[in-house]
């Protein structure tokens, strides 16, 4: 199981790589060298092409608190370092978020106790957030003079309203997971969250995952685009996946009533 930095844990089994925020004792908080270690993970994952999904989940007492901002402020020349985006679109904080999004396979966050400021908008950067009933939330920046600078701007305008963000933006308030629910920032509640992720990803990890991979780039490279650029991209998907030999097996398997042997993502 390779550990990155103490800090994040990655496990690769029956197709799944499941990672763990493991800095239980800061209840998650993110320091530098955990913002790194994460970013290095979905960097690792993205070179497995056996991996059909991943789960990223908190050990301990929360998903994440947030930002560590005692542990941050005492390095301020690496900080602005890690603002700066160098050669990317997106600097360090962002990468944050959009790492997974940007994964080829689907991500389930599994967010319990405290999803706070950096650690939620890591969670909104992932395809699925399953949470425990009790789960606390907040966009929390505010409340030190910030704005959320880690992906909100790209990914939370995918999930509520202008006016939602808005209010819950300038806020920083707390909700509960059933708000959050009603406000589509969770895809469900489960008494046993990390069960209820394992079962959806082991059910993506029986389909093809060259028709998943291309499905999650259509549905979330369009979802801003118009509906030339939105169908363009469509057609050109779906003649990807039919040149693919795991389209052929998936009909192989459906005419001969088995389970499908799929090879690993193109």
């Amino acid at each position: 199981m390779p550990v990155l930095q103490d800090r994040v844990s990655i496990e690769f089994s029956d197709h799944l790589a499941l990672v763990s925020l493991d800095r239980p004792e800061k209840y998650n908080a993110l320091d530098l060298p955990m913002m790194r270690a994460l970013v290095e993970a979905a960097r690792l994952i993205r070179r497995q092409p056996d991996v059909r999904a991943v789960i990223l989940s908190g050990h301990g007492k929360a998903f994440c608190s947030g930002l560590d901002f005692a542990s941050v402020s005492r390095r301020p020349a690496s900080v602005v370092r890690a603002f700066l985006p160098w050669l990317g679109k997106a600097n360090l904080f962002q990468r944050l978020s959009l790492a997974w999004r940007n994964l080829p396979m689907p991500v389930i966050a599994v967010t319990h106790g405290y999803c706070f400021g950096g650690g939620f908008q890591i969670a909104l950067g992932c395809d699925f957030r399953f949470s425990s009933p009790e789960c606390e939330f907040s966009i929390m920046e505010i409340e030190w003079g910030l704005i959320p600078d880690m992906g909100a701007s790209v990914t939370l305008r995918d999930l509520v309203a202008l006016d939602q963000a808005l209010e819950l933006t300038l806020t920083g308030r707390r909700f509960k997971a059933d708000e959050a629910l009603d406000l589509n920032l969770v895809t469900r509640i489960d008494e046993d969250p990390l069960g209820a992720a394992h079962d959806l990803a082991h059910r993506i990890a029986e389909r093809s995952p060259d028709a998943v991979a291309a499905a999650k780039r259509l549905l979330t490279s369009t979802r801003q685009s118009s509906e030339r650029n939105a169908l363009r991209r469509e057609r050109w998907g779906q003649l990807g996946v039919l040149m693919g030999a795991n389209q052929r097996e998936a009909m192989r398997a459906r005419r001969e009533e088995r389970p499908p042997r799929f090879r690993r993502r193109r």
